[in-house]
């Protein structure tokens, strides 16, 4: 027995994959593509992926957000827990990147249900917000530039119905949080971590997961 958190050495790990991982072929073979991508640090975790699922399943989802895309394995993920009529507003700036995750989402058959909009994030989301947006979305996913968070999290928050619920990658940042910041990403998610613990407006649960994932439910 313990009173924190399991560390998971490789040989846990790996069983952890064999007992619990339910796995969509197509998610597997992004991730075997992207094993020597020079950025494949940016992609989840496969059990993180199908956490997410779980959340987007359990909230009933329909309408959902994605800000930073990468190659789409998040966005694949979490469109396959949708229903048909579901979405994901999948935001993001590099079309090279985009271009991959499109042709996964397509031999995934789920194209139909991811909406790209190639453009900066803030900017998507404030014209969803002005276009009366506000209050319809079930579930956000931030994993984009880390000094960006703060901003993307406040118009998630407005975008939420109640009871929705914001999920923030990278928030343990490899333990460099738990240090002295001396990079610009590391003050800002470390500003951003203790923000999120004082912010009577949401319920909050930050997990281990990955890189560490926060989770906020809107009140």
């Amino acid at each position: 027995m313990t009173t924190r958190s399991i560390n998971l050495d490789d040989t846990l790990y790996r069983y952890l994959l064999d007992v619990s991982l339910r796995d969509h072929p197509v998610l597997a073979a992004m991730r075997d593509a992207n094993r020597n991508h020079p950025h494949a640090s940016m992609q989840i975790a496969p059990e993180q992926g199908q956490f997410m699922q779980l959340l987007v399943r359990l909230l009933g989802a329909r309408s959902t957000i994605e800000i930073g895309t990468f190659t789409g394995y998040s966005a694949l993920a979490v469109a396959l827990a949708l229903p048909e009529d579901g979405r994901v507003l999948a935001c993001d700036i590099s079309r090279e990147y985009t271009d991959e995750a499109r042709s996964w989402w397509e031999k995934a058959g789920v194209a139909h249900k991811v909406d790209l909009r190639i453009a900066p994030a803030l900017e998507t989301l404030d014209a969803l917000i002005a276009d009366g947006g506000a209050g319809s979305v079930d579930f956000a996913f931030i994993d984009a530039d880390k000094t960006g968070y703060d901003a993307y999290y406040e118009r998630c928050l407005v975008l939420l119905r109640q009871g929705g619920l914001v999920a923030v990658d990278n928030v343990l940042w490899s333990g460099k949080v738990a240090l002295a910041a001396s990079d610009a990403d590391t003050a800002a998610l470390q500003a951003f971590n203790r923000k999120l613990r004082d912010d009577a407006r949401i319920d909050l649960s930050m997990l281990p997961l990955g890189d560490g994932l926060t989770l906020a439910r809107k009140r």
